[in-house]
């Protein structure tokens, strides 16, 4: 089986050792350059053509963000980011996301990680799930970005509606699907929509409000014991599980660090299957790219409870079809459509 080949881009010589010699210790991948900015990183890319990019944010000459931006456009290839745990490290990390990155390894220690040792299998791990990634649909997405507004509009008559909940389920690639969703609903959407996003902790609170920004509807990190309001999305805070929890009329959010799921917290089987529970709701779930089947179960639970309708993303725009295809195969999905038609969807069931 061929190698998957890497180029490694740090402006610290000490980083770019470190890197490239824990990425060699697999015997999947080789290391077949280095770069110090992003102005060599592209020259490199184009003289290499390597399978895979890691990238560090934070370089003097064009950081990691414009280096990024110019690579998706001239030349779109699977890219794993480095990025550290500041607040500012977390906005930049989930700005990357959106211009197209596939995933982040978050530095333990700030930009100069003497120990980042402690992520070097996340590291190889993620580069090697990296150079399988559909780049394709990354590339297609930036094209269609501008598209991503156009917001769904609603006409219903609500008096006789039965109260709805909308839940999502993502991982790698999720930032940009949820993008692509959460900007065209519409404001006054008739159900809260709770979401786990794979992430670690101190990275969910800059994607919440990132496309809390871009998006009609109010999106939050979730927060344990609130309230949950139509019109509102919610994420599960990195490295804590969300659940669901009915009284008295009214849903709040439980938000709690029991033990990971399948190595998962969050875990969208622990959310899903709160939600199963909710008897007086029709439930409209929701499954989008990442790897490995996280979410399946969950599925199964809520199938089994009723009123639940489960829309999966098309393999031709998952950037990791593993989520959605787990899904498909245990036959609990209503509905497979691209990533463009998913808002549009769930706005037609909340409607229905």
């Amino acid at each position: 089986m061929s190698k998957v080949k890497v180029l490694v881009v740090d402006d610290s010589a000490f980083m770019r050792k470190l890197i490239v010699d824990f990425l060699s210790e697999s015997p999947q991948i080789e290391v077949v350059g280095t770069a110090r900015n992003g102005k060599e990183a592209l020259e490199k890319v184009s003289l290499l053509n390597p399978d895979v990019v890691t990238l560090d944010v934070e370089m003097p000459i064009m950081n990691g963000l414009e280096t990024l931006k110019q690579m998706m456009t001239k030349h779109p290839l699977p890219v794993v980011m480095l990025s550290s745990t500041t607040t500012e490290g977390a906005e930049n990390t989930i700005t990357a996301m959106q211009y197209g990155a596939v995933d982040f390894v978050a530095k333990p220690s700030g930009v100069i990680s003497l120990d980042l040792y402690k992520v070097k299998e996340e590291l190889i791990n993620k580069v090697l799930l990296a150079s399988r990634a559909n780049v394709r649909a990354i590339s297609k997405d930036n094209a269609g970005e501008m598209r991503a507004n156009q917001r769904i509009k609603t006409v219903c008559d609500r008096k006789h509606q039965r109260k709805k909940i909308v839940c999502i389920g993502t991982s790698t690639g999720g930032p940009r699907a949820l993008q692509q969703v959460l900007t065209k609903l519409p404001e006054n959407i008739a159900a809260p929509i709770m979401i786990v996003q794979h992430m670690p902790k101190g990275f969910t609170k800059s994607l919440a409000q990132r496309l809390d920004s871009l998006s009609s509807i109010a999106v939050k990190e979730a927060e344990d014991g609130e309230t949950l309001q139509n019109g509102t999305a919610y994420i599960a805070p990195g490295g804590f599980h969300l659940l669901v929890h009915e009284a008295k009329g009214s849903l709040t959010a439980c938000v709690e660090q029991s033990p990971p799921r399948n190595g998962h917290r969050p875990s969208v089987d622990v959310l899903f299957e709160s939600i199963s529970a909710l008897t007086d709701y029709e439930k409209i779930a929701v499954i989008m790219t990442g790897m490995g089947s996280d979410g399946t179960m969950g599925l199964r639970r809520l199938k089994e409870s009723g009123n639940t309708k489960v829309i999966a993303e098309d393999e031709k725009t998952a950037v990791v079809f593993g989520m959605p295809r787990a899904a498909i195969q245990a036959n609990v999905v209503d509905m497979v459509v691209p990533l463009e038609q998913i808002a549009e969807m769930i706005a037609k069931y909340v409607e229905g």
